[in-house]
C-alpha cells in the first residue's frame, strides 16, 4: 500500500506491519480499542491492491452478523472493487459449503436448518421414546450433544469414549439424534461447522476445490474459536501462508459455545513460521 495512503489513514507502525505481512501466517494480538478490525479491513484492501489475490479468493470470518456487516461497510466506503469477496460468520461459510456439497453427505437439496428450539424438541422426543422424560435431563443432553459437535467429537467417538452409564445414554441419544436429523433431511446450528469438517476430512477432492476458492483467510476475534472451527480453519489453509488471525488472549465471550482460548497457543505450534504482531 502506498505510503501516502498509510499517512492518510494514520496507521501506526505495528498496524502497518500486520497489514504488509503476506508471506507467512500471521497472528495479531490486540485488545479492545487497538484498531484490530481496521487492520483486517485494511489488510484485505492491501491484498487486493497488491494484486496477489482476487477478491473472490479472499474470505474474512467473524462471529456475529453485525461484525460482518460493519466490515463489509468499511470496505464499500473505501471504494475498492470487492466482487466475490466473502465476509461472513463461520456458520454462514459452513452453510454456503453445505448448500454446494450436500449430496456428498447424503442429503437432498431442500434441506432444513433446525434452530435451537427445533433441535431441543427432537432431543426431548427421542428421550420420550426411550423412557427418559425429565426436562432438565433433556437440556443437559442437548447441551452435551452441542458440546461434542463443537469439540469435533462424532457420535461414534462419543459412544466409544463413554466411561459410565450416564455417558453411554447420552452418546446413544447423540447417535439417534444424528440419524433422525439425516432422516428428516435437516442440519442443526452446530452442523454448520461439524458437517463441513466431516466433509473435508473424508473428501480430499472437495477440500482442494474449496482451498482453491479460498486462498487467503482472515479471522477476527480468533480467541472465540472452538475446536471444530479451528480444525475447519486448518483444513482450509493447509500448509499455505494465506492466513491472518486477530485475537485478544485476555477475552473470550463464547466459552459457553466451546470456545478454546488456547487455540492461540495451538497456532504457534501448528504454524512454525507464524509471525506475531502485538498492537
Amino acid at each position: 500500500m502506498p505510503k501516502a495512503v498509510y499517512m492518510k489513514l494514520q496507521l501506526n507502525s505495528r498496524q502497518k506491519k500486520a497489514i504488509q505481512c503476506t508471506d507467512r501466517p500471521l497472528l495479531v494480538l490486540a485488545g479492545a480499542g487497538s484498531g484490530k478490525t481496521r487492520v483486517i479491513t485494511e489488510k484485505i484492501a492491501h491484498l487486493i491492491r497488491k494484486g496477489e489475490y482476487q477478491p473472490k479468493h479472499i474470505a474474512a470470518l467473524t462471529f456475529t452478523n453485525k461484525a460482518a456487516r460493519e466490515m463489509k461497510q468499511r470496505l464499500e466506503k473505501s471504494g475498492l472493487e470487492c466482487d466475490g469477496l466473502r465476509v461472513s460468520t463461520f456458520h454462514r461459510l459452513g452453510l454456503d459449503i453445505l448448500r454446494r456439497e450436500y449430496r456428498q453427505l447424503g442429503y437432498r437439496k431442500s434441506f432444513t436448518l433446525y434452530d435451537g428450539q427445533d433441535s431441543a424438541s427432537l432431543v426431548q422426543e427421542l428421550m420420550r421414546k426411550t423412557g427418559l422424560q425429565a426436562f432438565e435431563q433433556a437440556q443437559a443432553i442437548h447441551w452435551q450433544i452441542s458440546s461434542w459437535k463443537n469439540g469435533a467429537v462424532s457420535p461414534e467417538q462419543a459412544y466409544a469414549d463413554a466411561t459410565d452409564e450416564k455417558q453411554l445414554a447420552a452418546a446413544r441419544l447423540y447417535l439417534q439424534y444424528s440419524h433422525y436429523l439425516h432422516t428428516y433431511n435437516a442440519f442443526d446450528f452446530d452442523d454448520l461447522i461439524s458437517r463441513p469438517l466431516q466433509l473435508f476430512s473424508e473428501h480430499q477432492d472437495t477440500l482442494e476445490k474449496w482451498r482453491d476458492r479460498i486462498r487467503y483467510l482472515l479471522v477476527d476475534e480468533y480467541q472465540d474459536t472452538n475446536t471444530s472451527q479451528y480444525q475447519l480453519l486448518q483444513l482450509l489453509v493447509g500448509n499455505r501462508n494465506g492466513l491472518t488471525v486477530v485475537g485478544d488472549d485476555d477475552q473470550s465471550i463464547y466459552g459457553w459455545r466451546g470456545a478454546q482460548s488456547d487455540n492461540l497457543d495451538r497456532l504457534k505450534q501448528d504454524y512454525k513460521g507464524l509471525e506475531v504482531v502485538l498492537l
